[in-house]
């Protein structure tokens, strides 16, 4: 017998995300491939974290997060989609949205289990369902809006379905999702009795006064829906480590349960620091936040467009899906290297979102910069309008 890694190691890679960072120091190229945010950490959060460390609070907090940081997310829950939450028994705070979901797998998914996601797709999400050995199903939206067939979501079920994952705003592809659609779903989850997983950390990043609806405010959803968000976004604050998920009690007691096994706690002082956001921070903040966004949105936007790469002008999130395919390229990963050596922007390959060959022709790019590095990546992808009528010269 010789040592080996096990099967699972074959369902988690290292993302194209983080593989597309990697290339873009190498070049000192323009990163706007992974979602880091670039920007300030609010004076209120920074603070706030600070004088926890220096308070000492440095210890484990409670399994399922600080009652400072519980209380917040609660009240600003229930201020926001109208739901009455306890924080002794309907808040976990985890390390981050994606412990949320992982620890939300192993408590409520047995190996074998069919969970539906729609395409393009988050792939920590595909991943998370692997490592948990559940089963992922697809289901395709199709642009520009990104909508879905009902015909194709009942042809999706079967008896082993479990679960749905819904993200909205949604990573890739900037969709938030309707009340009509999320009511459709809501009947079809009703009907086959299924959990509903849904990442809502894009919330407050919503453009064109669309609205953000939490899935568990739809009538009859709190019982069966598992709320996952989180501050990395919200606040600058990805390192930290700061998400949470809501839920109804019988289900929150397990998923606390496999946080603590999985990490313990997140990291107290942050949760402290993420506290006082929730509390000190005005809905004006979260107003400009998304104004701010959108301003990002349309100067990217209008670049790529100008630069021969049509974008798919997203509804929210911080991240845009472009059409490459006039750039050289058999697949998205050649054509993202291309542009990243030309023009020295990363992104993100679009076959990373996707299972079939939809994502061939496509990159993501992503938004979450401060204003002077989106000019810089702007006046890069220039390059390629440049090039483009020197050819036409020449030719």
């Amino acid at each position: 017998m010789s040592l080996s890694l096990s099967s699972r190691h074959e369902w988690v890679r290292r993302s194209e995300l983080r593989s597309m960072s990697v290339e873009c120091e190498k070049v000192g190229g323009v990163n706007l491939s992974q979602g880091v945010c670039d920007l300030q950490v609010p004076e209120s959060v920074r603070k706030a974290a600070h004088a926890a460390i220096e308070a000492g609070h440095n210890s484990y907090s409670r399994h399922d997060g600080t009652a400072a940081l519980r209380e917040a997310v609660a009240a600003n829950y229930q201020r926001r989609a109208g739901l009455t939450v306890d924080p002794e028994t309907n808040v976990v705070v985890t390390s981050g949205a994606t412990g949320a979901l992982y620890c939300a797998c192993l408590a409520l998914l047995e190996p074998g289990d069919e969970v539906i996601l729609f395409e393009p797709y988050y792939s920590y999400h595909q991943s998370t369902l692997l490592a948990t050995q559940a089963v992922p199903v697809f289901v395709p939206t199709s642009m520009p809006d990104w909508s879905f067939s009902m015909d194709d979501l009942v042809n999706a079920a079967t008896e082993k379905t479990r679960a749905i994952i819904i993200n909205t705003p949604s990573n890739p592809s900037g969709k938030v999702w309707s009340r009509s659609e999320l009511e459709q779903i809501a009947a079809f989850c009703q009907k086959h009795d299924l959990f509903v997983f849904t990442d809502e950390i894009y919330e407050h990043f919503v453009f064109d006064g669309l609205e953000h609806i939490s899935f568990a405010s739809l009538p009859g959803m709190w019982e069966r829906t598992i709320t996952i968000s989180g501050l990395s976004k919200t606040f600058s604050i990805t390192g930290w480590r700061i998400g949470y998920c809501v839920c109804a009690e019988k289900w929150a007691g397990a998923i606390g349960n496999f946080s603590d096994l999985v990490y313990v706690c997140a990291p107290t002082p942050l949760q402290l620091g993420a506290a006082a956001g929730l509390v000190e921070l005005s809905d004006d903040y979260f107003q400009e936040l998304s104004m701010k966004y959108q301003a990002k949105r349309e100067r990217l936007c209008n670049a790529l467009a100008e630069s021969g790469l049509t974008p798919c002008v997203p509804q929210g999130a911080y991240y845009v899906l472009a059409d490459v395919s006039s750039l050289p390229g058999d697949d998205s990963k050649a054509r993202a290297m291309y542009l990243l050596h030309e023009t020295g922007v990363a992104s993100v390959p679009g076959e990373t979102f996707f299972t079939g060959p939809e994502g061939k022709t496509i990159v993501r790019f992503c938004f979450a910069k401060e204003d002077d590095v989106i000019e810089d990546a702007c006046r890069r992808l220039d390059a390629l309008s440049v090039k483009a009528v020197a050819k036409i010269i020449r030719g």
